[in-house]
C-alpha cells in the first residue's frame, strides 16, 4: 500500500451530493476507499454514489439532527462494513452586512456549520473508538474556510462559524488522544472555489454593494491570493485524501490552508 492508497478504508462525506463534497467523495473513491455520500438531497446524492461505482452508497443525513447522525452512521457502517474516515464538509453561507444581520439566517449557519460539525465529531468518535461499531480508530477531517483566517466583508457569521470549526478540531484531537480513541482530527481551510456556493458568494457581495459586479469580487479574491487564481475542487479533494492517508499519520489537531496563500 502506498501512503496515499486508501484501499480497504471506509469513508462518510457530508454534503457529498454537490460541490466540494462531491469532489471529495470522488477523490476518496479514486484512492481506493469505499464511500458513503451523506446529504439531504436524496435523488442527487444517490446518483453521485451510483456514479462512484460498486461498493459505494448513499445515506440520508441532516447534519443538525443528532438522531439523523446516529442513523446515517449506522447505515454507513452496515453498507460499507465499517468506518475509518468522516469528512465534515456540509455547510452553508448566507452573505450579509452587519447592519442587515438576520438572526434567523445567522442561527441557521451556526446550526449547519458549527453544530453539524460537532455532531459529526461526536458520532465519528462513538463509532471509531474502542468498543464502537467500527472500533479501529480512524480520522476525522473537518472543512473550515479561509474565511476563518482573514477579514472579508459581508461574511461575518460564516467566518465566525468556520473559526469555530477550527477550535472544534483542536479540542477534538486533544480529547481523542487523551481518552485513547485512536482517531486523528484535522481540518482544511479552502480558498474560494467556483462551486455554486462560491459563485453565489461573489454575486451576493456585488448585490449588497461591496463590489461593482460578481467578477470584481472574484478579481479581489484573486488579487489577495499569491498563487494568482481561484481554488479548484480537486485542490481541496486532494488535501482531504492526504489527511485521510498514512502520509499524514503524525498530523493531528492541525489546520491545513488550501487557499493559494490567501490566508497567510
Amino acid at each position: 500500500m502506498t501512503q496515499l492508497d486508501l484501499t480497504g478504508r471506509r469513508a462518510l462525506v457530508t454534503g457529498g451530493a454537490q460541490g466540494l463534497g462531491e469532489g471529495m467523495a470522488a477523490a476518496l473513491a479514486a484512492a481506493g476507499a469505499k464511500v458513503a455520500v451523506a446529504d439531504l438531497q436524496d435523488d442527487v446524492g444517490a446518483k453521485v454514489a451510483d456514479g462512484l461505482g460498486e461498493g459505494h452508497t448513499f445515506v440520508h443525513l441532516d447534519v443538525t439532527s443528532d438522531a439523523g447522525w446516529e442513523a446515517a452512521i449506522a447505515d454507513a457502517v452496515t453498507a460499507l462494513g465499517g468506518l475509518d474516515i468522516v469528512v465534515n464538509n456540509a455547510g452553508i453561507e448566507i452573505t450579509s452586512l452587519f447592519v442587515d444581520l438576520d438572526p434567523t439566517t445567522a442561527l441557521k449557519q451556526l446550526e449547519v456549520n458549527l453544530l453539524g460539525t460537532a455532531l459529526g465529531i461526536k458520532h465519528a468518535f462513538r463509532t471509531m473508538r474502542p468498543g464502537g461499531a467500527a472500533g479501529a480508530g480512524g480520522t476525522v477531517i473537518n472543512v473550515s474556510s479561509v474565511a476563518a483566517t482573514i477579514a472579508f466583508p459581508g461574511i461575518a457569521m460564516y467566518s465566525a462559524t468556520k473559526s469555530g470549526v477550527d477550535r472544534l478540531t483542536r479540542v477534538a484531537a486533544m480529547e481523542s488522544g487523551r481518552l485513547g480513541y485512536g482517531v486523528r482530527v484535522n481540518c482544511i481551510y479552502p480558498g474560494l472555489v467556483p462551486t455554486p456556493m462560491g459563485i453565489g458568494l461573489a454575486s451576493d457581495c456585488a448585490e449588497i454593494g461591496l463590489f461593482g459586479s460578481p467578477q470584481e469580487a472574484v478579481e479581489a479574491v484573486v488579487g489577495l491570493t499569491p498563487s494568482g487564481r481561484l481554488g479548484e475542487v480537486a485542490d481541496m479533494a486532494d488535501a482531504v485524501v492526504f489527511l485521510a492517508s498514512d502520509a499524514s499519520r503524525f498530523v493531528n489537531g492541525a489546520g491545513l490552508p488550501v487557499d493559494g496563500g490567501m490566508g497567510m
